[in-house]
């Protein structure tokens, strides 16, 4: 059934690119043929059309998008109409939109929405524009591996929010700690240092919740292993390979070592990790940038100066690849303006917009390598951290039914029943694989 979907998605993709070609000749359209060729992004004017854009609450200031309309005003002649999307519901609703006429032409999606919505051919691949569309950019891989299915790119990388360490420079001061580690031996050698000093049987040196998967996952991918690959169209487990063994034994060793034993089997939210931390009952958390403003406003006695970040250290030598959060530009298959979306995503993803409004007015991590080391001149000093652990990042597989394993949440207890002990790491990460195999392939 799967296979069914995605060759009709890509004949619907197909037939709106050949009309695409058609429409672009006014501008920079590099081939009429639709043979799959790159391509630029045509320059077609748009006088007396409305493109319609579905932006999510929160995800950009209104400064951001009025500087994007306004460059795309300018070259096409077209206006904007931008719709503020909420975010309950928005699944639902976005599947609706996409598969009725008078769809959104241009939608805001999570970078891990992408797979479900192209492979229902909701989205307009966007393949023969990608080089183009890059603008000389190296995109994330955490924005761009989601986004690509099968090979074809169904969505532009919009920004990124990533995971670091958060820790007290004052309780790591106390204990002779004065520098963030960056290796793994410096952090353990640290950790120890603040568990000598800080005894009491409630206290982690480092708090780390069991069934915390995205924190799994970085020791999973630091060890070279993989969620899953796919192959002739078949997903196959990785938690069973030698590789992810390792990582799932790595972050047992490192979990149980640091963290309070009753850790083991919860996850962030019931206590709140950023109580913990905020109630002194931790040092360090591994977290986003929205937890140091929560931990100060749990605590105001924590300033700003008394905090501190940097990546996670990998046994690996390198810091730990982390999966990031964020936002794609998806096109609909069956938007009316086709051509004028793409040019209006193409100044969203341009590095002028992302270097000086999605990282210098909303705060966010652009979606390149290139727009983290611009950017790394003037990112906040305490923020530094989450910036430079996007430049290592990975993606949950590209599959339409991974949000399944999301909600069962068999992919957190895999860990914590590693962590916990309450399975082996080659039981555990059998049983996963086998069920991540029979999910992802279902319906194939």
């Amino acid at each position: 059934m799967y296979r069914r979907r995605h060759l009709a998605a890509a004949a619907l993709c197909t037939a709106t690119l050949m009309t695409l070609a058609a429409c672009g000749g006014g501008g920079g359209g590099s081939s009429s043929d639709d043979d799959g060729s790159p391509r630029a992004v045509p320059n077609t004017k748009g006088d007396g059309k409305t493109l319609t854009v579905w932006i999510m609450d929160g995800d950009y200031t209104e400064a951001t998008i009025k500087a994007v309309n306004d460059q795309f005003t300018q070259a096409t002649g077209a206006r904007v109409d931008v719709q503020i999307q909420q975010w309950e519901g928005i699944t639902t609703k976005i599947s609706t939109a996409l598969s009725t006429s008078g769809t959104p032409d241009v939608l805001d999606l999570g970078n891990t929405q992408v797979p479900g919505f192209a492979a229902n051919g909701g989205l307009l691949d966007l393949t023969p524009y990608k080089n183009d569309l890059k603008q000389g950019r190296t995109w994330l891989a955490g924005l761009e591996e989601p986004a690509t299915v099968d090979n074809a790119l169904y969505a532009v990388p919009g920004f990124a929010g990533a995971r670091a360490v958060i820790y007290n420079k004052k309780t790591w001061a106390a204990a002779g700690v004065t520098a963030a580690p960056t290796s793994y031996a410096e952090l353990t050698a640290a950790l120890d240092k603040v568990r000598a000093k800080n005894p009491a049987a409630d206290f982690s040196p480092f708090y780390l919740p069991g069934q915390y998967w995205f924190a799994g996952l970085q020791f999973l991918w630091d060890a070279g292993g993989d969620i899953a690959t796919t192959g002739g169209g078949t997903w196959q487990g990785g938690f069973a390979t030698p590789a992810g063994q390792k990582g799932l034994t790595d972050f047992k060793t490192f979990q149980n070592a640091y963290s309070s034993k009753a850790s083991q089997a919860i996850d962030t939210i019931t206590p709140d990790q950023n109580q913990v931390f905020a109630d002194g009952k931790t040092s360090a958390i591994l977290s986003t940038t929205g937890s140091l403003g929560l931990i100060q406003k749990a605590n105001p006695k924590i300033k700003p100066a008394d905090l501190g970040t940097f990546p996670l250290p990998g046994l690996s030598g390198k810091a730990q690849p982390v999966m990031l959060g964020g936002s794609d530009w998806g096109i609909a298959t069956k938007s009316d303006t086709p051509e004028l979306a793409l040019q209006w995503v193409k100044i969203a993803a341009s590095p002028g917009v992302q270097d000086k409004n999605v990282f210098g007015v909303d705060g966010w991590i652009p979606n390149s390598t290139e727009g983290i080391q611009a950017a790394q001149g003037s990112v906040d000093e305490l923020k530094k951290g989450f910036f430079t652990a996007a430049l290592n990042s990975k993606a949950t597989p590209a599959a339409a039914q991974w949000p399944t394993l999301e909600g069962d949440k068999s992919i957190n207890q895999v860990f914590s029943a590693v962590a916990s002990g309450a399975k082996s790491p080659a039981d555990a990460g059998k049983e996963f694989d086998s069920h991540l195999e029979t999910t992802l392939n279902g319906g194939k």
